[in-house]
């Protein structure tokens, strides 16, 4: 009998490609959907919303394991603060609700596996290479990722084991990061941006997957993982490459600061800062990276 797994925010750029690797892995999927959906010969959709307490049970109780990617997209509009408690309340709710039904029921899965952000230690820059027990920093980022993954250790307080996936720029195919720069890289003005020393540790959607199925299938994962590759990549070096993949050299000056800042707000710390991360941890576990230069990770997202 198929292994049931239940996404949710499995309708987003991570939850769709992570949807087709389960179903050619032989898995059942469902999704929790905030809006009714019909279902196919692969996909089942349950509804839920978060604000209102509410969620088709049967969703949480069918499943042997629940990879929960729920969440506002930190990135998507500026940092009011009604923004901001929304991106950290969607991420508390989210996974509370799946408590109670976890609870309520006294429902066993086989591991919970959540998102999480390397932003937990901060849109900080600096040489410092960050590991899984390096401190949360005590900024937004910091402290958001930081209530995230507390959300998702009360389900571990179930006897569940749960695993939270610290993740890092994520480059694929039509969409995501790359999905905002293509147009500026492909008519030859892309640009570092602000000093361009801020480190960008990313991750080829293919190997996040990846890495969430090594979660559900190894029963060694227990805890926080980085899912990011550790070779240093700087804003600077990020930007050379892209533009090098559409055929040209670099010619316009970096994007000053504080030209982000004006635009974002104090969102531009996301573009303007980042810190280095290690992946020791995880590829200690034998799991390997197919996607390790970034050259080669940018040509086979964008076709190039």
């Amino acid at each position: 009998m198929k292994k049931s797994v239940l996404i949710s925010g499995g309708s987003g750029f991570i939850g769709k490609q992570l949807t087709n690797l389960l179903i050619e892995k032989g898995y059942s999927v469902s999704i929790l959907s905030r809006s009714k959906k019909q279902n196919t010969v692969d996909v089942s959709y349950y509804q839920w919303d978060i604000s209102a307490h509410s969620i088709e049970e049967e969703a949480v109780l069918k499943a042997d394991y629940i990879i929960h990617l729920a969440g506002e997209n930190i990135a998507e509009k500026r940092w009011t603060k009604d923004r901001k408690e929304a991106i950290v309340r969607s991420r508390e709710e989210s996974a509370q609700l799946i408590y109670d039904v976890l609870k309520k029921n006294n429902k066993k899965l086989d591991a919970f596996v959540s998102a999480s952000g390397i932003g937990i230690y901060g849109a900080i820059n600096g040489s410092i290479i960050c590991i899984e027990n390096t401190p949360p920093e005590n900024d937004f980022l910091g402290t958001t990722c930081q209530k995230w993954e507390n959300a998702a250790d009360i389900i571990g307080n179930l006897d569940i084991r749960t695993v939270k996936i610290r993740t890092g720029l994520v480059l694929g195919k039509e969409d995501g990061f790359l999905k905002k720069l293509t147009p500026i890289f492909k008519f030859r003005l892309g640009s570092a941006l602000g000093s361009g020393k801020q480190y960008m540790p990313w991750i080829h959607i293919n190997d996040l997957c990846t890495i969430y199925l090594e979660a559900i299938n190894n029963t060694k994962m227990n805890g926080a993982y980085n899912a990011a590759i550790s070779d240093n990549t700087t804003n600077t070096v990020f930007s050379k490459t892209l533009a090098k993949v559409y055929g040209y050299s670099i010619w316009l000056p970096n994007v000053p600061a504080f030209l982000i800042k004006l635009a974002l707000g104090e969102m531009a710390q996301i573009v303007l800062n980042g810190r280095r991360v290690s992946s020791e941890k995880i590829e200690k576990l034998g799991f390997k990276f197919q996607f390790v230069n970034l050259e080669n990770a940018l040509r086979d997202c964008l076709g190039k």
